[in-house]
């Protein structure tokens, strides 16, 4: 099953597009950390967590997660944890996964950077949620109802083709 984002505002699998959103500076294949681009290319999908404090386990065939209020993602181009969830330490560059708003309280780890690590070639890459189609930072952003048919969807398998 493979998703494909077909243009900037179009997320689409089988015969379901979705309205979506990507980052301010749009698609860059030689991402780097920071830019406000959303990488190119074909990934596999990881973790998807959520937050248990304020919506119900979501039903999907992949790995699920609940958001711990320690928990982080490390965007510390010069730590080893880069690119991978930790948790949350003053030492370490992280983003908090536990926030304040409402957009991770779904979120799906698209793997791109994750396996062999490449300082500063970008990190915290996810399908998360949003309101009102603001670009993001990098990531792809979903209304919540979109998000969770998508997850319903799709697999262990499945992939994601950003071009």
């Amino acid at each position: 099953m493979k998703i494909t984002l077909k243009n900037k505002y179009t997320l689409k699998i089988d015969d379901f597009k979705f309205k979506c959103c990507i980052g301010k500076n749009g698609l860059k294949k030689n991402k780097i950390e920071g830019d406000k681009c959303t990488p190119k290319g074909t990934f596999n999908l990881g973790t998807l967590y959520y937050r248990k404090d304020r919506v119900k386990k979501p039903i999907s065939k992949l790995t699920v997660k609940k958001i711990e209020k320690n928990m982080g993602w490390c965007n510390d181009s010069n730590s080893k944890f880069y690119n991978k969830e930790i948790k949350n330490n003053k030492k370490i560059k992280h983003e908090k996964l536990f926030r304040k708003d409402y957009k991770y309280n779904y979120l799906l780890v698209i793997e791109y950077n994750t396996k062999i690590t490449k300082p500063n070639k970008g990190s915290a890459i996810f399908i998360h949620l949003t309101k009102n189609f603001t670009p993001t930072a990098g990531c792809i952003a979903l209304l919540k109802k979109d998000f969770l048919i998508l997850i319903k969807l799709i697999n262990k398998k499945s992939t994601i083709k950003i071009n």
